[in-house]
């Protein structure tokens, strides 16, 4: 997990993910190329703290948009969120 601050690597792969309490997180956004650097461009503009996770990112992109993260993958969903979480000031 990298969770030094400072420049974000240029992705061959971005998704982002979007989660309210009550389901799963769902894919909103996934692209490769022009399109993952828009992603991280538009997440970089609304202050939403990135995570480089290339594994991950491949796994969630093969997700359709706006399906729900497979059971397999909560774990490590999970620990994405607390980094968010963490990095936004909610969790210690």
């Amino acid at each position: 997990m990298n969770e030094t601050p400072g420049p974000t690597p240029e992705p061959s792969i971005a998704v982002a993910l979007h989660y309210e309490t009550g389901g799963a997180p769902r894919v909103v956004a996934s692209g490769r190329g022009h399109v993952s650097r828009k992603i991280v461009e538009v997440a970089q503009e609304h202050g939403v703290p990135i995570q480089n996770n290339p594994a991950l990112a491949a796994a969630l992109s093969t997700l359709e948009l706006e399906e729900e993260i497979p059971e397999p993958l909560y774990k490590a969903v999970a620990q994405v969120l607390s980094f968010i979480l963490r990095a936004a000031g909610h969790l210690r």
